[in-house]
């Protein structure tokens, strides 16, 4: 009798267990993909890579980032700010065109993901600035 309360119990369990679910994982709000690209990504009018990599650098440790992992090849830069609070983010250029480099970041506060278009608003003016700069080769 046990046993097929046991074989009954581990049947439940496993129909429980495999019923699907219609929530979707890898975009569960509202706001769609082509929204978030808008305000995560920005085209620069350089063909330079490495300097737009290299002012991404200098633009994270400008606003408290420590490197974790740069790569020219892929075209990524990844920090992590400690603030009281643990911020990474994850930009990536890319061309677009022959004349052009797209620009896209990705941030995470603490474990949820930053979906404030002023932030990414706010790092592409400070990015902006420092391809500017880097471009007038002032210091």
């Amino acid at each position: 009798m046990k046993r097929i309360l046991v074989i009954a119990m581990m049947a439940a369990a496993l129909h429980v267990s495999c019923a699907p679910t219609t929530e979707r994982v890898l975009d569960a709000d509202d706001e769609t993909q082509l929204q978030k690209r808008s305000y995560e990504s920005r085209i620069f009018d350089t063909s330079d890579k490495e300097k737009v990599l290299r002012a991404t650098i200098s633009t994270l440790q400008d606003l408290g980032f420590v490197i974790d992992r740069a790569d020219l090849t892929l075209g990524t830069v990844s920090g992590t700010k400690y603030a009281g609070f643990l911020m990474k983010i994850t930009v990536s250029a890319r061309p677009k065109g022959n004349d052009r480099i797209l620009v896209r970041a990705n941030a995470q506060f603490n474990i949820t993901p930053v979906d404030d278009p002023k932030q990414y608003q706010d790092f592409f003016s400070s990015l902006e600035k420092s391809l500017f700069l880097t471009a007038h080769e002032a210091d």
